[in-house]
């Protein structure tokens, strides 16, 4: 039998990414067309015609401002989980700020669903080596996993020392940690769970990826995307830095296909039933 593979979506807008931080203000967001609740519904209408199920990582900001999308996807049987409040950088906060960030968050989504969270991930995978604490907090906070971890090295993000596949990272608890997937290939880490990369990267690849992870490392993958890059119609942000725009608007067009093609490839499931897996196979 297949490895089910674990799918999620980082529910933000198109003007909360990281790349346009710089020249997007927060305080500037209430004024910006909101494209979120939209976006997020054509990803649900693209699951039920893959018939999968996923996790979808909510920042709290959106959960408060569309509690009725956030109903919709756990009403379809999807899991909820967090993506913080407003999508500030783990590394970019003190550990008092970053729990108060966890309790806010937390308290939006389970208010618009009634149901608890479990699930965490870091905004752009910013739990890393400056974060000593975040796990603790988190295991504190009664989290049963993380997906916060980009094992590799790149400009944006990323810790290439912490491990590939799922690990313990506070003794004693039970919070996993499950890291994006990535492939060893002649020595090298390279990035292969999602985002920028599946957009930019031939298919091919990965899906190749996916499959490698499964057959040689018996691991399942741990997958991502966002709303808006399944929307090619969205604004563009000409102050932005080239790279920056070239890494957020470069094949949106093709991504919807692409995506059904890769669900109907693989197998897929929610990040907490894959985290459960995993930690009956570390135990």
């Amino acid at each position: 039998m297949s490895l089910r593979n674990a799918l999620s979506v980082d529910v933000e807008d198109w003007f909360q990414v990281g790349a346009f931080e710089a020249v997007i203000a927060r305080d500037a967001w209430e004024t910006l067309p909101r494209r979120v609740e939209r976006n997020t519904d054509n990803v649900l209408e693209l699951f039920a015609t893959a018939g999968v199920k996923a996790t979808f990582f909510t920042l709290g900001w959106v959960a408060e401002r569309h509690k009725a999308l956030v109903r919709r996807i756990a009403e379809a049987g999807h899991e909820l989980a967090s993506h913080g409040w407003d999508h500030r950088r783990v590394f970019t906060m003190t550990e008092t700020e970053f729990r108060d960030d966890l309790v806010r968050a937390r308290a939006a989504i389970e208010d618009a669903t009634g149901h608890k969270v479990t699930g965490y991930r870091a905004p752009s995978f910013s739990i890393d080596s400056r974060t000593p604490w975040a796990h603790p907090v988190l295991a504190d906070q009664g989290y049963a996993y993380s997906s916060s971890v980009a094992p590799i090295a790149h400009d944006h993000y990323g810790w290439p020392e912490a491990p590939r596949f799922a690990w313990r990272p506070v003794p004693g608890s039970e919070l996993i940690e499950l890291p994006v997937t990535t492939v060893q290939v002649g020595g090298r880490r390279l990035a292969a769970g999602g985002g920028g990369f599946f957009r930019l990267l031939p298919y091919a690849f990965s899906s190749w990826a996916v499959r490698r992870v499964n057959r040689a490392d018996r691991r399942p993958a741990i997958f991502y995307f966002h709303p808006w890059e399944i929307d090619p119609d969205q604004p563009r942000i000409a102050d932005a830095l080239l790279r920056s725009r070239l890494r957020h608007y470069t094949n949106l067009s093709v991504m919807k296909p692409k995506l059904l093609k890769l669900l109907r490839d693989h197998e897929w499931e929610r990040t907490d039933h894959v985290a459960a897996s995993e930690r009956a196979r570390l135990s």
